[in-house]
C-alpha cells in the first residue's frame, strides 16, 4: 500500500469518524430531551438480560427467520476484529494482527473467513425473502435494499482481497487458513500477472473501504441506527411486562399525558430511535390485522420523525453544547397528535385494545401500547377530545360506578338469595370476592358468580362481597385516559380495603384483577390477588374440590384472557382446569397464550364502537370455529360477552356455548 493510498484513507477515515461522532453526539443529546426515568437499578439483572436477549438474540430467533438475522449479528460482532485491522493498517500498512502469533492469527483469519461466507449468505437469504416471500409486515424500502447491498459489497470485496492475495502467492506460500477464500479462488487460473493481480487487489480493498466508510456514514441516519441503540434498548428494558401505567401528579400547573415529543421519557426517545421496523407487532396487532388506523411500528417511525423535527428545532434555540431536557413550556413545531407523516393520529390512538401483543414480540423491547395511553391523558384531561360514545361511560362511572348508569343498591342483587355474606358486616372473612361490574350486573355472567359462590362453598373458603358498597375499580377509565376519575376511584378503595382489614382478594374479571394487583399498589394497597381460575386450580391440586368426569364427549377449545395472560403470566392453570375436569387437554388455537389474539375488548374497546375494518371478536370467533369446538372456554367476562356476539354474527349460538373455567368446574362438582 503506497504512503498516498495510506494517507487520502486517513483523511477519509477521519472526515467519516467526525460526522458519524457529531450524529452520536446529536441523537444523544435528542434522548436526553426526554423526561427523566430511572432505569439504573438491578445492573446486574440488566447485564444477564443485555446477554440474553441482546448477544444471544433469544426474542429474535423464536421467528424461524431470526436465525438469519441471529448469524448477520455475530457475523459483525467476529468481523468487527478483521475490520479493525483493515482500518488501522489503512492508516499504517504495516500492521496486522499478526503479532498475535502464527497460530492465533491463523485462527482468526479462518474465522474471519468462515463468518464472512455466513453474512454472505444471510444477506442473499435476506434478498430473496424480500423479493420473492416478503411478509405482509415487511416493508421492501430503498434504505433497506441499500444497507443489504452495502453489507453484500463488503463481504464480496474481502472476499476479492483475499482470493488475489492466494492467487498472486499461489505455490510459494501455503498458509491460506482461508477455506471460503480458498474454494472461490480455484475458480480462476492460479500464478496471474503479479501486477494485474496487484491492481485488483488495490481495487477491491478500495472497495472495501469506500463501502466501509459509506456504512459508517449512513447507519447513524437510517433505521439501521439500531445497530448502534439496540443493546442499550434491551439494558434499559422494563424488569416486568408493562401492566401497569405511571401514576400521575395532579398539581396547578402540570400538564395531563403527552401531547409533545419532549413530555416522553428518555427512554421512550431511546425506544424511537431503536425501532429496526421489524413489523413484529405490526403482524400480531388485532387492530391493525383487522383493518383499523393503528399500526405500532408506523406510530414508533411518526414519533421518531416528529422527535427529529421538534428535536432539531430545540437544539437550534440552544448554545450547541446543551444537553439537557426540554422545557415544560417548549411549542412544537410539529404536533406529535394529528395528521402528517411526523403525528400520529388520534383514531390510532383509540383503536389500540393494549393488548399487548406489540410489547411480547419486539425483539428489542420497545413500550409501544403504554405510549398511546399517555397520549390519550392528553386527549381526555387536557383537551376532552375523545369517542363520543365514552361521553356516556364516563358520566355513568362517575355517577353510579358502574357502565351503564345502573343504581348502585342493585350491585348486590345477584346474591340476594344465595346467602353470601357482605365484608366488614357480617362474620369476619379470610377472602373478598371482589365481583366487578360485568359480573354484579351483567345477567350472563351472574351465572359464572353464582358457579364461583358454589365452588368457594363446596371447598369451605370463608369469603364475603362488599355488596351495594363495592365500587368499579376502574382499569377502563384509566386505560381511556381518566386518570383524574380513577385516581379518586382508587384511593377510595384502597382506603376501603385498610379499613375494612382486606387482606387476600378473589376476582373474576382479569382487568379487575390487574386493576387490584398492579395498579393499586401506587396507592398502598396492601393486600394478596387472586384470579379464580389460578384460585380455584389451587384448591383442586390441595384437594380441596371433589370433583367428577363431565363434559369429556365436549370438543372444549381456550382464549387466553390478555389481561391474565400477558399481563400476569397466567396461562397453565385455566387449562389444567379443564384436563381435570374433562380428563384431556383443550384444544388450541394456531393463536395461544402469548401468541393469543385479543377479543377486542380491552383498554376500554368494550364500551366503544367498532366501525372500521372488521370486528376484533369476529375475527378471533372464527379462528375458535376452526377448531370445530362445542364449547369456547374462557376466564374473562369481557372474552365472554365478545365471543357470544360472535357467535351470533356467524349465526352458530345454538350450537355452540361459551362457558367461564367457573361453569365448567361447577358441571363437574361433587357437592358435599
Amino acid at each position: 500500500m503506497s504512503t498516498i493510498e495510506s494517507v487520502i484513507f486517513t483523511v477519509l477515515l477521519a472526515i467519516a469518524v467526525i460526522f458519524f461522532l457529531k450524529r452520536i453526539y446529536t441523537l444523544f443529546a435528542l434522548v436526553l430531551l426526554g423526561r427523566g426515568e430511572n432505569r439504573f437499578d438491578r445492573l446486574f439483572k440488566r447485564l444477564k438480560d443485555m446477554l440474553l436477549f441482546g448477544f444471544v438474540q433469544k426474542r429474535v430467533i423464536e421467528k424461524p427467520f431470526g436465525f438469519n438475522h441471529f448469524f448477520l449479528f455475530w457475523g459483525f460482532i467476529v468481523l468487527l476484529i478483521i475490520n479493525i485491522e483493515f482500518v488501522v493498517a489503512g492508516m499504517f500498512p504495516r500492521f496486522s494482527f499478526s503479532f498475535l502469533g502464527d497460530g492465533p492469527y491463523a485462527v482468526l483469519r479462518f474465522i474471519a473467513d468462515i463468518m464472512s461466507f455466513v453474512v454472505l449468505l444471510a444477506i442473499i437469504f435476506a434478498f430473496i425473502r424480500r423479493i420473492f416471500f416478503k411478509p405482509p409486515h415487511i416493508d421492501n424500502t430503498w434504505d433497506a435494499f441499500f444497507i443489504l447491498s452495502t453489507v453484500a459489497a463488503l463481504m464480496i470485496a474481502y472476499f476479492g482481497i483475499n482470493i488475489t492475495e492466494i492467487l498472486t502467492y499461489w505455490g510459494v506460500r501455503v498458509d491460506f487458513p482461508m477455506p471460503v477464500s480458498m474454494m472461490f479462488s480455484s475458480l480462476f487460473s492460479a500464478g496471474g500477472n503479479p501486477e494485474t493481480l496487484h491492481v485488483v487487489s488495490r481495487i477491491f480493498w478500495w472497495i472495501h473501504a469506500l463501502v466501509f466508510l459509506t456504512f459508517l456514514l449512513y447507519i447513524p441516519y437510517s433505521k439501521h441506527l439500531h445497530v448502534l441503540t439496540s443493546l442499550f434498548n434491551v439494558f434499559y428494558r422494563r424488569s416486568t411486562f408493562p401492566s401497569t401505567l405511571p401514576r400521575m401528579e395532579f398539581r396547578e400547573g402540570l400538564s395531563f399525558g403527552v401531547s409533545k415529543i419532549t413530555q416522553f421519557t428518555w427512554k421512550d426517545l431511546l425506544d424511537f430511535l431503536s425501532c429496526s421496523e421489524c413489523g413484529r407487532c405490526q403482524s400480531v396487532c388485532p387492530a391493525h390485522n383487522t383493518g383499523k388506523p393503528l399500526n405500532p411500528k408506523q406510530v414508533i417511525h411518526q414519533a421518531k420523525l416528529n422527535l427529529f423535527a421538534n428535536g432539531d428545532a430545540i437544539r437550534a434555540s440552544r448554545p450547541a453544547d446543551t444537553i439537557e431536557m426540554a422545557q415544560e413550556d417548549f411549542e412544537p413545531v410539529v404536533s406529535l397528535i394529528g395528521k402528517g407523516e411526523a403525528s400520529i393520529l388520534p383514531e390510532a390512538i383509540w383503536s389500540c385494545t393494549t393488548c399487548g401483543a406489540c410489547v411480547e414480540k419486539c425483539p428489542i423491547f420497545l413500550e409501544q401500547f403504554p405510549k398511546l395511553l399517555q397520549m390519550r391523558r392528553h386527549l381526555v384531561m387536557e383537551k376532552v377530545d375523545f369517542p363520543e360514545e365514552v361521553i356516556a361511560f364516563f358520566e355513568h362511572i362517575e355517577e353510579r360506578s358502574n357502565p351503564w348508569g345502573i343504581a348502585r343498591a342493585d350491585r348486590g342483587k345477584w346474591a340476594q338469595n344465595l346467602n353470601v355474606g357482605i365484608f366488614g358486616k357480617d362474620d369476619t372473612f379470610e377472602y373478598l370476592l371482589y365481583m366487578g361490574c360485568e359480573s354484579s350486573y351483567d345477567s350472563r355472567m351472574r351465572h359464572v358468580s353464582t358457579s364461583v359462590v358454589d365452588i368457594l362453598r363446596n371447598a369451605g373458603v370463608s369469603f364475603g362481597i362488599l355488596g351495594a358498597d363495592e365500587i368499579c375499580c376502574g382499569d377502563a377509565m384509566r386505560r381511556l385516559g381518566n386518570e383524574y376519575v380513577f385516581e379518586r376511584m382508587a384511593k377510595r378503595s384502597v382506603k376501603d380495603a385498610k379499613r375494612l382489614g382486606v387482606k387476600k382478594v378473589i376476582t373474576l374479571c382479569p382487568h379487575c384483577y390487574n386493576t387490584l394487583k398492579n395498579d393499586y399498589k401506587q396507592y398502598g394497597a396492601d393486600f394478596s390477588v387472586f384470579h379464580h381460575t389460578e384460585f380455584i386450580y389451587d384448591l383442586i391440586r390441595k384437594g380441596k374440590l371433589d370433583t367428577k368426569d363431565a363434559l369429556h364427549n365436549e370438543s372444549i377449545v381456550f382464549h387466553d384472557s390478555c389481561y391474565l395472560g400477558r399481563y400476569n403470566n397466567i396461562y397453565e392453570e385455566p387449562r389444567k382446569i379443564i384436563q381435570n375436569i374433562t380428563g384431556k387437554k383443550p384444544n388450541e388455537m394456531p393463536n395461544n397464550r402469548r401468541d393469543s389474539f385479543c377479543c377486542g375488548a380491552g383498554g376500554g374497546r368494550m364500551w366503544m364502537e367498532e366501525n372500521i375494518g372488521t370486528r376484533i371478536n369476529a375475527e378471533r370467533t372464527r379462528e375458535a370455529l376452526r377448531e370445530k369446538p362445542t364449547i369456547i372456554a374462557t376466564s374473562c367476562p369481557y372474552c365472554m360477552t365478545m365471543f357470544e356476539d360472535g357467535l351470533k354474527e356467524e349465526n352458530v349460538q345454538e350450537n355452540i356455548r361459551v362457558l367461564d373455567i367457573a361453569e365448567i368446574v361447577r358441571e363437574g362438582l361433587v357437592k358435599k
